[in-house]
C-alpha cells in the first residue's frame, strides 16, 4: 500500500512527460519575462544556424546546422537570459550598495539583468562606479606589475568564453609568467581530461553524431539529459522509436530519461503523447559506479568462458596492453562486495552484461555523475575498459562520450587553457611569439583556492564564470576572494563571486553570444567546439546591450596590452580581425590546418581524433587497460548510517545560473531548500516527508553542516540524497577530491542526515 504523506508547499508531483507542452509552456515564460516580444522568434530561429549564434547553453552538437530549428527549453532560457531587455545601469548601483546586494539571492542577482558600464569598486561609498575602460586597463597592469612573482596571480576561464578569447587568455598569463589557469572544467569533467589520455591516448569522446545513427546499445551513466544536455533528447527519441536500447543507470529517476515528447513532433504535440526513452533503468547507489562497471565486466568475463565470442579477443591483441590484469582483478572480486557498493544485483548486471554482449556497435555516454567522485578517473577509466573488451572504439556506432557542460569548456583546453601544457606547445608558443614561456605546471581551481585561503595568491582574472560560488566550501572560499589586492571579472551579469570583492575590484562588461561584434575589419565570428570534437563558428545578431561593452578578445588583450608593455605581441591587430588570431591558433595548436577557410563551410570541422581509426597516442602505441583494485569509492567513511550526497542542478538551472525556482521534472516548486531521499532511508531515521532535517559531513576534519533543510521523498537509490547545487556545496570539503584529476566530489560526499533541533 502506497505510503500517505503529509502535503509540503511547493512539493507536488509532476505527472507529464520531459519536453511535451510543459517545455513549450516553460519557454514562452523566459521568452516573455525576459525579451522584447517582437524580437525573441527571430533570435531565437537564428540558434545554431549557418549565419547566426551557437546556443550559449549545452555541448551537444547541432545536426550540420541546417535544421529548421535547433533550439529546446533550455537552450531558450540561456539565450533569452542573455539577451534579456533588463539592465543593471549606473544608477542601479548608486543606489544599492554591496553590502545590500550581497544580501541577494544568486537568482535575484542575475535577475537584474545585463551589465552596461566597466565598473570598480568604490570603498567609500561600498558602490560600484562607472570607470573609463584605459583607466581600468592600466590599473589593472599596475598591480600585475607589482607582484613579486607571477605565480601570484590565478586566471580563471569559463567554458562559455571562445576559442579566440581563450588563446589570447592563456597568450596573456604565459608571456606574463605563469601557468595557473584553474577553469571550469577542473570541476566537472578534468577525470575525463585525465583519465581518458590514460587508456586512449586523447583526454575527448570517439563518438559522432552520425555514429547515433548506427549504434545497436546505448549506455547512458550519471547524466540528466532532460536538464544538462537538453539538445541529446532528440537524438535519444529517434533512437528509441527505432527501439535501440538504451541502458540507464542512474541514482536518481530522472523524467527525460524514463519518457519524452519531442516539441517538435506534430503527433506527439497534437495527441499528448511521449516515448519511453530508457529500455531498461537501474538506479545504482551513488559512488557505486565503478563496483556497477566491474560486475558488468565480470560477468562479460564468465559469459566469454562459458560459450566465447563476447569478448572481442582479436581486438584486444591488437591494439591493447593490460586485460590480463584486468581479468584477474575482475576474477578476484566478489559478488557480494560488488553488489553491496553498487546497490545492484548480480542478476540486473549479468542483465546488462548479455545487452553488451549482443550488440555489435555500443556508445557509452556519462556525465558529471561519473566524473565528480573521489575516484572520478577511475571511473573514466572503468568506461573505456568496458568499451575495449567489446572492441567497441574504432568502429562505426560505438565509442566513448562524454558529455561535456559548456558550449566550448573543450574547446578551451584545445586552444591552451590547462595547467598542465605540454612541452611541444610551450615550444611553438615560444617559437612563434618570441617570449620564453613558464614550464613548471601551476594550479587547478583547487589549487588556485587553496593558495588563496592561504595568502599566496595575491590576484584573479577571471574570463566569465562564478569561480567562488562554483567551488565547495563556501565559509572558506569567500572570505578567501575578500583578502586579494585585486579581482578582475569579464561577465554579462552580476554575480555573488564580483561582489566578493578584493582590495581592487573591477567589473568589466562583455558582449554576449547573440551580440553583434563589430570591430576594425568589420562584424567578428567566434568559434567553439562542442562534445564530438567539431569546431564551428558562431556570430551574434542582436545589438548590444549597451554601447560601453568591449568583447572578450577585446578586453583581454586590453588588459594584456596594459600589463605587459615591452610585449611583442600584436594586441590591437588581433582585436581588430578575429581571423588573424585564429592563423595564430593554427601556427600553434595541432588540427586547426586551414582554420578559417574551414570555418567558413556550415558545420565547421572535426578536430583529429586518432582513436577512431585505431591510432592510440598512448607512450606504448596501445589502448591501455586500467585496475581499479577493490570496488569502494572511499572506506574511510563507511557506516550503516552514513549516506551519500549528490548535489544537483535543478531543471530551471545551468552550472551556476538559475533562471527559476522551479524543478519541475521532480516535483519541486517555488524552492530549492530540500533534500531528496528513498523511503526505506526515511523509515530507518524515523523521519517523515516534510521533515525538517540536519546534514552533517563524515570526512574526518570536516565539521560541515547544512541546517533546516526539508527532506522530502523521492524515487532515489537507497543510500543516496541530493540537494541543489551550489547551496550544498557548504557540505563539500575543499580537499574532498579525486586526486588524480583535481576534481571535488560533489557527487558523493558522506554526510549523516537527523532531525533538525527545530523540527
Amino acid at each position: 500500500m502506497k505510503k500517505k504523506r503529509r502535503a509540503v508547499p511547493g512539493i507536488r508531483p509532476y505527472d507529464g512527460p520531459a519536453g511535451g507542452w510543459g517545455a513549450l509552456k516553460a519557454t514562452a515564460i523566459a521568452v516573455r519575462t525576459q525579451m522584447e516580444t517582437l524580437e525573441a522568434p527571430v533570435t531565437l530561429l537564428r540558434t545554431n544556424q549557418p549565419d547566426g549564434f551557437d546556443c550559449p547553453g549545452c555541448a551537444w552538437p547541432d545536426k550540420e546546422h541546417h535544421s529548421t530549428f535547433q533550439f529546446c527549453e533550455n537552450g531558450a532560457k540561456a539565450v533569452t537570459w542573455e539577451a534579456t531587455s533588463k539592465r543593471v545601469t549606473p544608477e542601479f548601483l548608486a543606489q544599492n550598495t554591496l553590502t545590500s546586494l550581497l544580501q541577494k539571492t544568486d537568482f535575484e542577482l542575475e535577475g537584474y539583468g545585463r551589465l552596461t558600464h566597466p565598473l570598480a569598486y568604490d570603498r567609500d561609498s561600498d558602490t560600484l562606479r562607472p570607470v573609463e575602460w584605459d583607466d581600468a586597463f592600466a590599473r589593472i597592469g599596475e598591480v600585475l606589475r607589482g607582484m613579486s612573482s607571477p605565480d601570484q596571480v590565478e586566471f580563471y576561464t569559463s567554458g562559455r568564453a571562445s576559442n579566440e578569447a581563450a588563446y589570447l587568455f592563456q597568450l596573456f598569463a604565459r608571456e606574463y609568467g605563469t601557468n595557473n589557469f584553474p577553469d571550469c572544467s577542473n570541476m566537472c569533467h578534468e577525470p575525463t581530461s585525465v583519465g581518458l589520455p590514460q587508456s586512449i591516448g586523447i583526454g575527448k569522446g570517439t563518438v559522432s553524431l552520425e555514429d547515433f545513427d548506427h549504434a545497436e546499445l546505448i549506455i547512458s551513466i550519471g547524466h540528466n539529459p532532460g536538464t544538462n544536455h537538453p539538445r541529446m533528447m532528440g537524438t535519444l527519441h529517434e533512437l528509441a522509436r527505432k527501439n535501440v536500447p538504451i541502458i540507464v543507470l542512474n541514482p536518481l529517476r530522472e523524467r527525460a530519461l524514463e519518457r519524452f515528447a519531442d516539441p517538435q513532433s506534430v503527433i506527439e504535440m497534437a495527441t499528448y503523447s511521449s516515448t519511453n526513452i530508457a529500455s531498461t533503468y537501474f538506479q545504482v547507489k551513488a559512488g557505486g559506479d565503478a563496483a556497477a562497471l566491474k560486475g558488468i565486466m565480470k560477468a562479460l568475463l564468465v559469459m566469454d568462458a562459458e560459450q566465447g565470442d563476447v569478448v572481442d579477443h582479436a581486438f584486444i591483441a591488437a591494439h591493447t596492453q593490460g586485460f590480463a590484469s584486468l581479468a584477474a582483478d575482475l576474477a578476484a572480486t566478489p559478488w557480494e562486495a560488488i553488489e553491496k557498493e553498487s546497490g545492484l544485483t548480480r542478476a540486473e548486471l549479468e542483465q546488462v552484461a548479455v545487452a553488451y554482449a549482443k550488440s555489435k556497435a555500443t556508445i557509452v555516454t556519462y556525465g558529471m555523475g561519473i566524473t565528480q567522485h573521489n575516484k572520478g578517473t577511475a571511473n573514466v577509466r572503468l568506461i573505456a575498459d568496458l568499451l575495449l573488451m567489446g572492441g567497441n572504439i574504432g568502429k562505426p556506432g560505438a565509442g566513448i562520450c562524454p558529455l561535456r557542460g559548456h558550449s566550448n569548456v573543450q574547446g578551451n583546453r584545445t586552444v591552451g587553457i590547462t595547467e598542465k601544457p605540454s612541452a611541444d606547445f610551450l615550444a611553438k608558443l615560444e617559437e612563434v611569439f618570441g617570449f620564453t614561456a613558464p614550464k613548471e605546471h601551476g594550479h587547478d581551481a583547487v589549487k588556485a583556492m587553496q593558495a588563496m585561503v592561504e595568502g599566496s595568491a595575491k590576484a584573479l582574472i577571471c574570463l566569465g564564470g562564478n569561480f567562488a560560488v562554483a567551488l565547495p566550501d563556501p565559509e572558506q572560499c569567500f572570505p578567501a576572494m575578500q583578502k586579494l589586492d585585486l579581482s578582475v571579472h569579464l561577465g554579462t551579469k552580476l554575480n555573488r563571486t564580483h561582489l566578493l570583492v578584493a582590495k581592487e575590484t573591477f567589473i568589466l562588461p562583455c558582449l554576449g553570444r547573440t551580440e553583434l561584434d563589430i570591430q576594425a575589419s568589420g562584424r567578428q565570428s567566434i568559434t567553439v567546439e562542442d562534445s564530438m570534437s567539431m569546431v564551428h563558428a558562431s556570430s551574434g545578431k542582436l545589438k548590444p546591450a549597451s554601447a560601453f561593452l568591449r568583447s572578450e578578445p577585446a578586453i583581454v588583450a586590453g588588459m594584456a596590452k596594459a600589463t605587459l608593455p615591452g610585449s611583442q605581441v600584436p594586441w590591437l591587430e588581433l582585436v581588430a580581425d578575429y581571423s588573424i588570431i585564429r592563423d595564430l591558433i593554427e601556427k600553434t595548436v595541432p588540427g586547426f590546418d586551414d582554420y578559417n577557410a574551414r570555418i567558413a563551410k556550415p558545420g565547421g570541422f572535426r578536430m583529429p581524433l586518432p582513436p577512431t581509426e585505431r591510432q592510440w597516442p598512448t607512450p606504448t602505441g596501445k589502448a591501455m587497460f586500467s585496475v581499479f583494485s577493490g570496488v569502494h569509492e572511499d572506506a574511510q567513511v563507511q557506516g550503516e548510517d552514513v549516506l551519500r550526497l549528490i548535489t544537483l542542478r535543478s531543471h530551471d538551472q545551468y552550472n551556476t545560473t538559475i533562471y527559476a525556482m522551479d524543478d519541475r521534472y521532480r516535483g519541486v516548486f517555488g524552492r530549492r531548500d530540500v533534500l531528496f531521499m528513498c523511503d526505506a532511508d526515511l523509515d530507518a531515521r524515523g523521519l517523515e516527508h516534510g521533515d525538517l532535517v540536519d546534514i552533517e559531513t563524515v570526512v574526518a576534519g570536516s565539521t560541515l553542516r547544512l541546517p533546516n533543510i526539508t527532506v522530502i521523498a523521492y524515487n532515489i537509490a537507497p543510500g543516496s540524497v541530493g540537494a541543489y547545487y551550489p547551496e550544498a556545496n557548504v557540505l563539500v570539503p575543499l580537499d574532498y577530491i579525486d586526486t588524480e584529476s583535481g576534481t571535488p566530489s560533489y557527487k558523493s560526499v558522506p554526510v549523516r542526515v537527523t532531525l533538525a533541533a527545530a523540527g
